[in-house]
């Protein structure tokens, strides 16, 4: 299951949903406010993860979780600022993108490389409603 403390990852291996993050966790919980990346449109963007979470099924804004992905791969925000009317603030819509069986694992760094990943029948998308979490994104131009 994922929580706000997911949005943090940075370089997690791939098929390990919450690998790095179980000792942190409980850190962040308490008030600390954590820092990570993820993939907007094809460029790395900085994210906050501020001490709070949100009832499950209330996220807006669709964001990618890749379960077995390829080395390198980042959580991928499907908006962000400056997407007029579609961006809330990082309040995600969590999906996992999962490769099927027998495509070998590649990088993915948009939502419409994720729909492409999709049609090709390269990746199973699944919506985790539970796993809505808050991570806004904080720097634009990172990469």
């Amino acid at each position: 299951m994922f929580t706000f403390h997911d949005c943090i990852r940075e370089g997690r291996k791939p098929g390990s949903v919450n690998a790095g993050l179980s000792a942190a966790a409980p850190a962040l919980a308490s008030s600390q406010v954590g820092r990570g990346s993820l993939f907007l449109d094809n460029r790395v963007v900085g994210t906050v993860v501020p001490p709070s979470q949100m009832p499950a099924g209330t996220g807006l804004d669709p964001f990618y979780e890749v379960t077995n992905g390829a080395t390198g791969q980042l959580g991928i925000a499907g908006v962000g600022p400056g997407d007029a009317g579609a961006y809330h603030g990082g309040s995600w819509q969590v999906w996992t993108v999962t490769f099927n069986t027998g495509v070998t694992p590649y990088l993915v760094t948009s939502a419409s490389a994720v729909a492409a990943a999709e049609a090709a029948g390269d990746v199973s998308v699944t919506r985790v409603g539970d796993a809505d979490f808050r991570c806004p994104i904080t720097e634009q131009n990172k990469e």
